[in-house]
């Protein structure tokens, strides 16, 4: 097993219950997503813009006054694409970049499917694209693949 490997099992071992940073500016659209990460026993917390996302992953860039002290690992990150001072292309890099979290699966959601966008997305080292609205079936692929991944 590569390093990357047992460092995603790591984080998916301390429990059943993954825990996901759900990133999204639209507040339906980041309630819906925390509803059936909820629903497929996934813990999630919820952040409204690509800042507020790296300040709770400790990336922000005062780190010293990160807002998770807690030491809760996040398993995942899902994000939208199409938001306001950060997209979630922005976003991706700046955690892929990180050293303390770039192993963590990163999945990117948008209501526009443009082949373009997504494949840059994957080559930056996204694990999914999704379109949305998201369906409790996405999700259930989403735990599956995270599972597997981290197996």
């Amino acid at each position: 097993m590569d390093a990357a490997a047992s460092s995603q099992k790591a984080m998916v071992d301390h429990g059943d219950q993954p825990h996901v940073l759900a990133v999204d500016d639209n507040l339906i659209d980041r309630k819906l997503v925390e509803k059936l990460l909820k629903n497929s026993s996934c813990k999630v917390t919820t952040a409204e813009n690509g800042l507020r996302a790296l300040e709770y992953l400790g990336l922000g860039d005062d780190q010293k006054n990160t807002s998770n002290d807690s030491g809760l690992k996040v398993n995942l990150i899902i994000t939208d694409y199409c938001m306001p001072g950060m997209t979630g292309y922005e976003l991706l890099k700046k955690i892929k970049e990180s050293s303390i979290m770039k192993e963590v699966p990163v999945v990117i959601m948008s209501s526009e499917n443009i082949p373009t966008r997504i494949n840059k997305c994957l080559e930056e080292g996204a694990q999914m694209f999704m379109l949305k609205p998201i369906k409790q079936s996405d999700v259930k692929e989403l735990r599956c693949r995270l599972m597997k991944y981290s197996s």
